[in-house]
């Protein structure tokens, strides 16, 4: 098998280096079909043991956005208010009940997570959390912008959006963080923050 080639420029320009955290956005709707679509490339990202616990909420309907408004911090309102589309990205708790489906060959892998509630909830927000930022970079290959939020009430989202049977067949899900998605408005950018060096950031033993 050959491998596949190193992606150009362009390409790493479009997924992180030019890309921007936006914070305003343009009056254009995210086409349905664009979501689904979004969903099967970010559900290839890797998982421990395959397990892909994030489950997503995505609010588009003027009606679903007046529940969420009041649950972000004061400085996120404008952006969920304007966004075309502000995904919910949670975290199931009891993601090992799933695994006699996505980890079919090891049936009894859940065993250890049944066992052991620190590692399950570990195991979970890791990789929920992996699957946000997968989400963000396959967006962006799709020609979206992204706005992850941290600021909001993860209790009240939970119970709003996550908590209502049968949100996701029975699974229990808490709320781990937003992104809104969309087409950025260039001039709601902020200058480019720095970053740090490898060296301040990296060590190779």
């Amino acid at each position: 098998m050959s491998r596949p080639p190193r992606l150009d420029d362009s390409a790493f320009d479009q997924l992180l280096r030019r890309a921007r955290s936006q914070n305003r956005w343009l009056d254009r709707p995210v086409a349905p079909e664009l979501l689904r679509e979004l969903y099967e490339l970010m559900k290839m990202g890797p998982t421990s043991m395959n397990c892909a616990p994030a489950r997503l909420v995505f609010v588009c309907s003027a009606a679903a956005r007046a529940r969420l408004l009041p649950l972000v911090s004061p400085g996120n309102v404008e952006k969920v208010r304007t966004a075309p589309v502000t995904v919910l990205i949670g975290t199931a708790q009891r993601f090992q009940e799933r695994l006699p489906q996505l980890f079919p060959h090891r049936p009894e892998a859940r065993r250890q997570f049944d066992d052991n509630a620190a590692l399950a909830e570990s195991t979970a927000l890791r990789n929920a959390t992996l699957q946000g930022a997968y989400l963000m970079l396959a967006a962006r290959g799709l020609g979206l912008d992204v706005g992850p939020l941290s600021g909001f009430d993860a209790a009240a989202v939970t119970a709003e959006f996550f908590t209502p049977e049968p949100t996701f067949a029975g699974d229990a899900v808490e709320a781990n963080f937003l992104c809104n998605l969309g087409y950025g408005d260039p001039a709601g950018l902020f200058e480019r923050l720095p970053r740090l060096r490898f060296e301040q950031a990296c060590k190779v033993l």
